[in-house]
């Protein structure tokens, strides 16, 4: 097949793979995607777990997608709902709060329970909505190149440096500061209320096999909030569930010229001359390509789909010791009513409080302590958890007055040091039922079916190399020019006409689509240099 009449492969129709054909395809590439599942979404897919009842199975909630993602790709069917809430949350045996997403409620609400507190959230929330410009251009960045001097890399450096220094000069150092600090001392800088810490040591921890005093967690925080100009994200859902937006992605990408195909493995990526070639799928057929963009993860793809033999040993080594062990465990909940939560009044209808996320840890210290067993291969005596009934905001995913509750159980490490994760699987449904009687008494009672995905479960069924939801812990030496390896952090793999657009790429957390874009202009910006050097 002529060069000319080769297409741009795509290994995987999650998010961010389809964001990448849909933007490829609008520049003339014609890309093919390659689904393993029968379904498009990758993380972001609903699936029924009990009869009636429906759940958004891996990502519970969009990122948001970026606003400049959702302008790109000209979404269509796609109704989003969003909570008024981003958070409920206990102090150990103290009153509920909540936190709002409107800042004057929020802060009054804080002001009940921590009257210092109020003032410093107005201040904090002022900082980042100041910075989002920062952050928003960071998230949608394409990386440095670390070992390249080129004039063209240096200004991409200048260009993000000249937007740090666009914060002014108390702003940018707070953003400096912050950026490397762990988590849990940003929190105590922010607040003086341990519930409020706890609530930001736990989003910069989320689903990583990290502890609140882990170095560069503050980080995690910032890269999920500062866009938004508030220290707790937004939580927004499609209605229908995070396939919904799969599947308007997948209506996006087709109608700008790409072809998507499910059920089908590629099985191997094919190189031919020191370049890729193509891909074959597990059936035996090969499929030219002049390009392949992997959405599957790094290790995955470099590992399992390319030949070692076509890598360098510097870069076996580095893929080798790129963290990918994940660290939780997701609980669906089928409910035959609503749960009634300590502190929370619902008179009847279910209280917008609890649309947002639900948390339950006691502290702090509690989570670095669960932590500190996930190191050792354990899962955690006293896990903390990070729930959300969307049900409330979507109706349609459950019978009429049931509701449905997934809960995220950390931690849960995919490596255990004894035993299986098959035989484990009940203690993790006893755990997040034990935590959520805490919170909410009488749960059990409620609930009609359930569904538990246990790291392995993650692997398996979603093929996430170690369980891990975001392709890779997004640590310091994981993440922008270094993620996933250092050398590789353009989107641009180690062998010729080999591209990455997965989360193991720069942003890499939540739904957001900005891997997927990125990487589209990456692909497009490397094939017209070598169009035309041809």
């Amino acid at each position: 097949m002529a060069a000319a009449s080769k297409r741009v492969v795509i290994v995987g129709a999650g998010v961010n793979g389809l964001v990448a054909a849909c933007l490829l395809a609008r520049q003339g590439h014609r890309p093919l995607v390659l689904e393993r599942s029968d379904a498009l979404g990758g993380v972001a897919v609903t699936r029924e777990f009990s009869p009636g009842f429906r759940a958004s199975m891996v990502a519970p909630t969009a990122g948001p997608l970026l606003e400049s993602v959702a302008a790109e790709m000209q979404l269509e069917g796609v109704e989003w709902l969003e909570s008024p809430a981003r958070a409920i949350l206990h102090e150990a045996d103290g009153p509920s709060l909540t936190l709002w997403a409107d800042e004057e409620e929020c802060a009054a609400e804080i002001g009940k329970i921590s009257p210092p507190d109020a003032p410093r959230y107005l201040e904090t929330r002022k900082s980042l909505e100041a910075m989002s410009g920062f952050f928003t251009a960071l998230l949608e960045a394409i990386p440095p190149a670390m070992d390249d001097l080129s004039s063209r890399e240096l200004l991409r450096s200048a260009r993000l440096g000249l937007r740090l220094r666009s914060l002014g000069r108390r702003n940018m150092l707070r953003a400096l500061r912050w950026l490397p600090m762990p988590a849990a001392d940003l929190a105590s800088e922010w607040f003086e209320n341990e519930a409020l810490r706890t609530a930001i040591a736990a989003r910069g921890v989320f689903a990583a096999r990290l502890g609140p005093r882990s170095p560069g967690t503050a980080g995690r925080v910032l890269f999920q909030t500062g866009p938004w100009g508030d220290p707790f994200a937004p939580v927004v859902v499609p209605r229908g569930g995070m396939g919904a937006l799969a599947a308007a992605l997948g209506r996006a990408a087709r109608a700008a010229g790409a072809e998507v195909r499910t059920a089908v493995e590629v099985s191997r990526i094919l190189v031919t001359g020191g370049r890729v070639s193509g891909v074959e799928l597990s059936g035996g057929e090969r499929i030219d390509a002049l390009a392949v963009v992997s959405s599957a993860d790094p290790a995955r793809t470099l590992t399992r789909l390319v030949d070692p033999a076509h890598l360098a040993p510097s870069v076996l080594a580095r893929i080798r010791h790129y963290r990918i062990q994940g660290s939780v465990a997701i609980v669906h909940l089928a409910l035959n009513a609503l749960p009634r939560f300590i502190g929370v009044e619902q008179n009847g209808s279910p209280s917008p409080a609890l649309s947002g996320r639900i948390l339950i840890a006691d502290s702090v210290d509690s989570i670095e302590r669960a932590f500190d067993e996930a190191k050792y291969g354990k899962l955690s005596g006293q896990p903390f958890l990070e729930a959300t009934i969307p049900t409330i905001l979507d109706p349609s995913l459950a019978p009429p007055g049931r509701h449905v509750l997934t809960a995220w159980l950390q931690y849960a490490p995919y490596d255990l040091r004894e035993g299986n994760w098959e035989a484990l699987r009940e203690d993790v449904l006893r755990a997040a039922l034990r935590l959520l009687e805490t919170r909410a008494p009488g749960i059990s009672s409620l609930v009609a079916g359930s569904r538990v995905l246990t790291p392995a479960d993650l692997e398996r069924e979603f093929a996430l190399t170690g369980g891990h939801v975001f392709h890779g812990d997004l640590a310091m030496d994981q993440m922008f020019s270094l993620r996933p390896i250092f050398g590789f952090g353009r989107y641009l793999g180690p062998v010729p006409g080999l591209y990455f657009c997965g989360s193991g790429t720069h942003p890499g957390i939540g739904v957001t689509g900005a891997s997927g874009r990125n990487a589209a202009r990456a692909i497009l910006a490397d094939l017209r240099r070598e169009n035309s050097q041809a």
